[in-house]
């Protein structure tokens, strides 16, 4: 069931993905060479609990980091580890999630590791920019295929690939809900937006190709033919007018 949510549930959720984004924030400003994945786990989990909030990632499913950090060819849902140590050239996705009050915020940002490569920048370009692409689309009285198919087209134009298997959510009092917003599909498509929906658009792009594979691990998601993978996301209110960004950042 597709969640409205009234103006004072809403005014509670923006504190979550107010600290949702400076979670993230913080988050960025520790990626480095030499740091572990499971070292920035750890800071922003113990970040997360000093606004009064709690990680939404920890123990979802049985997920057991405070967050998503995906390495490189990682797409998504990266385990922390004190074993993945970060060097310069890597790129690093980290998703962080807030819960509080009775609500989640959700965003996510791939960030450099020292100089990268220009095919990295490349992609993290690309990818950033179909988030923004979708968000313009993200109005009442559009539908959710008018964000994914703006998300799709500005990537696939640009000779990046879409995976199929993973989507954008609806996001409230459960991090995840109704409806799904997918990164390709059809403008005119899918669900009608009305104001008080607040959706997670998440673009998670590919270099070399749409298809994906799970790790052994069961979490990590990577791209089939090993090469880099991005993923940028903000938690979105829908409005009357233009589309509001809850989780604002600064990186």
């Amino acid at each position: 069931m597709i969640v409205v949510k009234s103006p004072k549930e809403i005014s509670i959720m923006l504190k979550s993905c107010e600290i949702s984004a400076l979670a993230l924030e913080h988050a960025g400003s520790l990626v480095r060479s030499g740091i572990s994945t499971w070292e920035i786990d750890r800071s922003l989990g113990n970040f997360i609990k000093s606004m009064g909030a709690k990680p939404s990632f920890k123990g979802l499913y049985g997920f057991p980091g405070n967050a998503c950090i995906s390495v490189n060819e990682e797409l998504i849902h990266g385990i922390p580890s004190k074993k993945r140590v970060l060097k310069d050239g890597d790129i690093v996705s980290i998703d962080v999630g807030a819960f509080k009050d009775g609500f989640h915020g959700d965003n996510t940002a791939t960030f450099a590791v020292g100089e990268i490569a220009e095919k990295a920048k490349r992609l993290l370009e690309v990818t950033e920019q179909s988030l923004y692409e979708g968000i313009k689309q993200a109005r009442a009285g559009n539908r959710v295929g008018d964000i994914s198919g703006a998300i799709q087209t500005y990537c696939e134009s640009r000779g990046f690939f879409v995976p199929k298997e993973y989507f954008g959510h609806g996001v409230g009092r459960s991090l995840h809900e109704d409806p799904n917003v997918p990164n390709y599909g059809k403008p005119g498509k899918g669900p009608r937006l009305t104001p008080g929906m607040t959706l997670a658009v998440e673009p998670m792009i590919n270099s070399t190709t749409a298809k994906t594979k799970t790790l052994p691990d069961g979490w990590t998601v990577v791209e089939a033919n090993g090469n880099l993978s991005a993923h940028f996301e903000h938690t979105v209110l829908i409005t009357a007018g233009e589309p509001l960004i809850m989780t604002v950042r600064k990186l």
